[in-house]
């Protein structure tokens, strides 16, 4: 039973805003109205059950005690296209209640189209009826079998020790193929004679030229990039004048003229420690000052006196770096002489590096600024 409830609607406050609501609600009524409509259509199938028809071919009863089971099957024969409609009905008396069976897992010849569970009703007698019905599709011909289907019922009163079962006897069901008796009398026409299929037209010779033209096109790659390869020089020299030019680069960018201290130390010992490493190829500037200093003394690379020097200059650039330091001017500039002076006692012509590289990107460098 649906509630209709009246609401007073206020007329106060502007007009525009009661016409506002008022619009809202029509348009909110109209979209739940077509949802609505919109869901019976869908669901109108499963809530009308399928009408008894007026005569069963099938109809067997049950009885025991206050339960009374009917079976009803509307067709005993029908082709494989057909369907029948299945209805079991369970009549029990005030006091008990009654289980249908489950229908769906007991079937295995059958599949299960659509059913329906009806409306619980009372009888004249006052007792309660409940049907349901089955509609039911065969999936080959032959003769199958309804299987027996069993309706439990117990006293409300007592149902841990009052339960009983009835059972129903299997019911047959002959399903025929829809040739019917006219099968016998069918033909199959012979295989006709072999058809010519029309010829695809053919792009092979596009694809073949797509393919011509990629290889060489990848030829042509491959030459102009040996030959580039072939043209590349490859550019060495002598480690020390490689460590003249940072010098000079260092001191063109007046690090100590605008008081930038501990940048210069840290440019000047990176200078010393890759001079270091492309004269002699120990790795100083991967490694502390404690690590390369332990290495220097295991190796007989460099004089005694070197290796004092070396060290004392490495620790004073570290008191520079990170402990804040501040060297004099005339620390300043025994540290530069002493490394230039090392490079000039420990520099040869013979030991070259490689420097393509910073040349190529030098180039770079200066076709970019042009």
């Amino acid at each position: 039973m649906t509630r209709m409830t009246n609401r007073k609607t206020s007329n106060y406050g502007p007009p525009t805003t009661a016409v506002s609501v008022m619009a809202k609600r029509i348009v909110a009524a109209l979209l739940l109205c077509c949802a609505g409509s919109i869901w019976c259509a869908g669901c109108e199938k499963s809530e009308q059950p399928d009408s008894a028809p007026d005569k069963f071919e099938i109809n067997e009863d049950y009885d025991r005690g206050p339960l009374t089971v009917h079976l009803r099957i509307d067709k005993s024969k029908l082709t494989i296209a057909q369907t029948f409609l299945l209805q079991l009905e369970g009549i029990i008396e005030p006091g008990y209640e009654l289980k249908m069976p489950e229908v769906a897992k007991l079937l295995k010849d059958f599949g299960i189209v659509d059913y329906w569970n009806l409306p619980e009703r009372l009888d004249p007698n006052n007792r309660t009826v409940k049907t349901h019905r089955y509609r039911l599709e065969p999936f080959l011909s032959g003769t199958y079998t309804i299987p027996e289907f069993t309706f439990e019922f117990y006293d409300v009163n007592n149902p841990e020790e009052n339960k009983y079962d009835l059972t129903t006897q299997p019911v047959d069901i002959e399903v025929t193929s829809r040739l019917g008796e006219d099968r016998d009398k069918l033909q199959i026409a012979d295989i006709e004679g072999v058809v010519v299929m029309p010829e695809q037209p053919s792009y092979w010779w596009a694809w073949t030229l797509g393919a011509a033209a990629l290889v060489v096109a990848g030829g042509v790659w491959l030459h102009f990039r040996r030959k580039r390869i072939k043209k590349l020089i490859r550019i060495c020299r002598p480690a020390h004048e490689v460590a003249f030019e940072r010098l000079r680069a260092l001191v063109r960018e007046q690090l100590i003229e605008q008081g930038k201290i501990k940048q210069f130390y840290e440019r000047i010992s990176n200078i010393l420690r890759h001079y270091i490493e492309d004269r002699f190829e120990l790795h100083a500037p991967e490694r502390t000052t404690e690590e390369f200093l332990i290495e220097m003394r295991c190796s007989d690379t460099f004089a005694d006196s070197e290796k004092q020097r070396l060290g004392r200059f490495l620790e004073h650039c570290d008191l520079v770096k990170f402990a804040k330091y501040q060297p004099t001017t005339e620390q300043i500039q025994q540290t530069f002489d002493l490394v230039k002076d090392f490079m000039e006692k420990t520099k040869s012509e013979q030991r070259k590096i490689d420097v393509t590289e910073n040349a190529l990107q030098k180039n770079r460098i200066k076709v970019r600024s042009a």
